[in-house]
């Protein structure tokens, strides 16, 4: 049996790189990019006005001058206007560029206009107020975002400002998600006393849709024949296969012998934890196989814990660890990493983890009262309120 150290760092060690593809940049929210955007002028590309207001040259301000005869508007959108006298003004608009001879704003807020005349009303004024100076932001050439980011809203808008209509990201997987066991039937069905409905592999696509990536689900009952041509065929079609269930010992768990028949390397077969310990992992030269097992909240903690890190390294994506502090003392026994569900509070400024009591790893319903999971290692029993952990987002 194999710690959760050493199973994640096999799983890391066993990424794929899936290429890159170029797409529209407005669908490219979630991506992985795959290249540096630069800025192909100045940022701002002018001297641009930030507030409304009047400009004026500073120095005539400074020697006493409060009055200014008004030249023109100097509209946003419009060619730069000059200022021809620099006792004058000219009325300026937020994000107009900033008119010749001129070198400061004063907001409309502070001056007073009347019959042509600009009076400034207050005895204080900064030069170079209320403009933003030309390539303040960044220069051209300058690396606006660098490549290996996850593309949110923010990056959108600058890659319509630099004009990259099309931008390169990071391909996703080709994923299947399978569910097997006799016992499943379908989410419209009644299910007899002795049938549930499928509810991980649903789980499982939702938490890949999080990471933008599309995938395709089968459900395949516990006959070992059937099993194994159906997987043949997966194993050469897919980048990555995600299977819940029939991994442990029981008579029909068949997917471990399935796998060893059809060539799958095994990589560990079991993991030090609870939740989720009968966790298979194995790969094809083509292909990565995470057999999760098929109690819920299993499938779910091992997706966060393996899964999510696997599929950010293959990307190129660095993630931070996160901690909390855990608000209650926690007792747990047995020598195994424990992956225990929690709700998020901040406290003082601090991120406080407070304990959900379930009923095991088939208590699907105890996840919607939680946030994360904290990790408390196997080298004690007792865990103080108080001390911190890692946790596992995934809310």
């Amino acid at each position: 049996m194999i710690s959760v150290k050493g199973a994640l760092e096999t799983v890391l060690n066993s990424i794929q790189n899936f290429g890159v593809e170029e797409i529209p940049f407005i669908k490219s929210v979630g991506r992985v990019l795959k290249e540096d955007i630069l800025a192909d002028r100045d940022f701002p590309p002018f001297n641009r006005v930030s507030m409304d207001g009047i400009c004026i040259d500073f120095n005539a301000f400074n020697n006493g001058q409060r009055d200014f005869n008004v030249e023109g508007i100097q509209a946003a959108g419009s060619e730069q206007m000059t200022l021809k006298n620099n006792e004058n003004c000219i009325e300026v608009m937020t994000g107009a560029v900033l008119p010749n001879n001129a070198n400061t704003v004063i907001r409309y807020e502070d001056v007073t206009l009347k019959n042509g005349i600009a009076t400034i009303n207050i005895n204080k004024i900064n030069d170079c107020q209320n403009v933003h100076a030309k390539g303040k932001d960044g220069k051209v050439g300058d690396v606006l975002i660098s490549k290996n980011k996850i593309i949110s809203a923010a990056e959108i808008g600058v890659f319509a400002t630099v004009g990259k209509s099309v931008v390169k990201v990071a391909k996703q997987p080709k994923v299947m998600i399978v569910s097997t066991g006799d016992e499943l039937v379908g989410v419209d069905e009644i299910p007899l006393e002795h049938q549930i409905r499928r509810s991980n592999v649903f789980t499982l696509v939702s938490l890949l849709e999080k990471l933008n990536i599309p995938s395709e689900t089968a459900h395949i009952t516990d006959d070992k024949p059937i099993l194994k041509s159906k997987i043949k065929s997966f194993l050469k079609e897919f980048d990555v296969l995600l299977f819940s269930g029939a991994v442990s010992k029981g008579k029909y768990d068949f997917l471990p012998e399935v796998f060893e028949e059809l060539g799958v390397e095994k990589l560990f077969h079991k993991i030090a934890q609870r939740p989720g310990k009968p966790f298979f992992y194995g790969k094809t030269n083509e292909c990565n196989i995470f057999g999760f097992p098929g109690n819920p909240i299993s499938t779910f903690v091992n997706c966060l814990v393996y899964f999510y890190p696997w599929y950010y390294k293959s990307t190129g994506v660095e993630i931070e660890e996160e901690t909390a502090i855990l608000a209650e003392n926690v007792s747990f026994k047995p020598n195994l990493e424990f992956f225990l569900q929690v709700e998020l509070k901040s406290k003082f400024g601090h991120l406080v983890a407070f304990p959900i009591k379930g009923n095991g790893s088939g208590d699907l319903a105890s996840l919607v009262n939680a946030d994360a999971f904290i990790q408390l290692p196997n080298d004690k029993s007792e865990f103080k309120s108080g001390e911190v952990f890692k946790i596992i987002r995934y809310r």
